[in-house]
């Protein structure tokens, strides 16, 4: 069945936070005219790999501390199996450590929670843009 012409793209979005609030939080980002979108929530890093088994996300936000690994191991996961997610970390733990662990691992953005919520909107934004314009 066709999309409706008010449908410009369908995209695939991993959120992989044990956060209910944050999920949602972020969930509601999504909510943009033209476009329709598959959500996959992870509340775990062993849950968000088990979605990367089945699923090839565009996008795939992470939070660094979740029960069962790490943000950084999911981030791993997905440079080695999927083809060109974009990664963006979202965290409580914004220190350079981390975010310079996590760009070199492959991470595509590095976001604080408490501070850079609007900058993660606007990246989004701008990720989803970009691919509806391909």
């Amino acid at each position: 069945m066709p999309l409706p012409k008010s449908i410009k793209l369908i995209m695939k979005i991993l959120i992989a936070d044990d956060s209910d609030i944050v999920r949602k939080r972020l969930v509601d980002i999504f909510r943009m005219p033209g476009v329709a979108y598959s959500v996959l929530e992870a509340r775990s890093a062993e849950e968000a790999i088990k979605h990367l088994e089945r699923e090839d996300p565009d996008i795939a936000i992470l939070d660094i501390q979740m029960p069962g690994g790490s943000g950084i191991d999911v981030l791993r996961h997905i440079r080695v199996t999927t083809t060109g997610a974009v990664v963006i970390m979202y965290t409580s733990y914004p220190y350079p450590q981390y975010r310079e662990r996590c760009m070199a691992e492959g991470a595509d953005y590095f976001f604080d929670k408490t501070t850079e919520s609007r900058e993660l909107i606007e990246t989004i934004q701008k990720i989803i843009n970009s691919k509806t314009k391909d």
